[in-house]
């Protein structure tokens, strides 16, 4: 097994860096490591996740949504072709610091039998994903909500 995990502080309300998260729609405009979302964010159902980070080519996938506590956590599993090929879970994670900040953690657990083979390419690629979709949260998120309400609701 192979754990990422990234974290950073957010000037802004667990509720609000929620919203952001779970505003799939959004994601295309502001997101630069998960490019699109469709689907709802609810345990049981199927996304359809568009993910690279910059400079690198996007995978597509259709990963299945396990924990979607509203303010605290969202976690998706997702397969290549069949268990144990290679399976990734994807994990946010909210914690309120005070009623004004938020600690946000991203992580994933990669397992399979290629993992071997992508290990080093997923520590260098997904991990810098990881770190520039945590800025852009953080700067999406400090600002003020948009007019906009999100469509996923979780």
């Amino acid at each position: 097994m192979l754990e990422l995990r990234t974290e950073t502080e957010i000037d802004a309300p667990v509720e609000r860096v929620w919203q952001v998260l779970m505003d799939f729609d959004s994601y295309p405009r502001w997101n630069p490591f998960i490019r699109s979302i469709r689907g709802t964010p609810e345990v049981g159902s199927r996304l359809e996740v568009e993910i690279g980070a910059p400079g690198t080519r996007p995978m597509r996938f259709r990963p299945t949504v396990r924990v979607a506590v509203r303010n605290r956590e969202f976690r998706w599993l997702g397969r290549l072709v069949i268990p144990g090929l290679f399976d990734g879970e994807h994990i946010f994670e909210l914690t309120p610091l005070g009623s004004q900040s938020t600690r946000f953690v991203q992580r994933e657990r990669f397992r399979g039998l290629f993992l071997p083979f992508l290990a080093r390419r997923l520590e260098k690629d997904v991990r810098r994903g990881f770190e520039e979709m945590n800025r852009a949260l953080r700067g999406r998120a400090s600002r003020p909500a948009e007019d906009s309400a999100p469509t996923g609701k979780a």
